[in-house]
């Protein structure tokens, strides 16, 4: 055991530490467990199942990690949740590991924030620079994209997916798809727009932003299915962002689209 490594922590033999790792006070890390350079477990954090956790990661009080799906079908299969580098895990955070139908991984990628008592239910694939709000809960499979932002309070429901860059506004239910750089809001989630105020901030060019302006107008009013007016988009624009869209709305899924109103 190195210097990091409280004396009240409980290390299961089997479990792999890297370099400069600090493991606090009444952690438990369990015998599956990977913690790559430079993680940190405050204190009273329990990581368990076969978790591996990137390098940099910070883990703040009574977070747990690995923990088994909430899923009546589970039965005890091997599963796994990958969480990446840089990530910030506030106060009571639960991860659950993967099951066999959905592919049998949980994955978070780097540098996201997940604050105080968020949920990330199996088999969600989570991208990068994504922040999750206080007690806001992701059921099974969902996706979330890149720069992804969820308010506080809101739930996202099973199989959804999530576009990048887009923004869910405070105690919303989210029952459907996401389109990229969407703003939804409401109690039952309603797109209202699009996060221009992300766009703004990541720097998007404003011919971008007002192709992406286009785009929306089109999707709301223009003539047939919502999936015919994608296409549309796709054979007229130049623009990356508007592609993004495109490409989303005609990807694989198993739930409807929030649609423009």
């Amino acid at each position: 055991m190195t210097s990091g490594i409280h004396p009240h922590a409980v290390i299961e033999d089997g479990a792999q530490i890297g370099a400069d790792v600090t493991v606090g006070p009444f952690c438990h890390v369990g015998p599956d467990v990977v913690l790559q350079d430079g993680v940190t477990l405050q204190s009273h954090v329990v990581v368990q199942g076969q978790t591996e956790i990137g390098e940099g990661t910070l883990v703040h009080p009574f977070a747990v990690l690995g923990g088994i799906p909430q899923d009546l079908k589970f039965k005890g299969e091997q599963s796994r949740l990958i969480i990446g580098k840089r990530n910030r895990i506030r106060e009571h955070v639960t991860m659950n590991t993967g099951t066999e139908g959905g592919g049998g991984v949980t994955r978070v990628g780097d540098d996201g924030l997940f604050m105080a008592g968020c949920h990330v239910a199996h088999d969600c694939q989570v991208g990068n620079n994504v922040i999750v709000v206080n007690n806001a809960a992701l059921a099974g499979h969902c996706v979330i994209e890149d720069e992804v932002i969820i308010g506080g309070l809101s739930g996202v429901h099973q199989w959804v997916r999530i576009g990048r860059g887009a923004i869910i506004g405070a105690v919303t239910m989210v029952t459907n798809d996401v389109i990229p750089h969407g703003l939804v809001q409401a109690p039952r989630g309603k797109l209202d727009g699009l996060n221009l105020v992300g766009l703004k901030r990541r720097g998007v060019a404003r011919e971008d932003i007002t192709a992406l302006r286009a785009a929306f107008q089109m999707l709301a009013q223009g003539e047939g299915a919502f999936q015919d007016r994608a296409r549309r988009l796709g054979d007229e624009t130049s623009s990356e962002y508007v592609r993004q869209i495109v490409d989303f709305v005609l990807g694989d899924t198993d739930r409807s689209f929030l649609t423009p109103g």
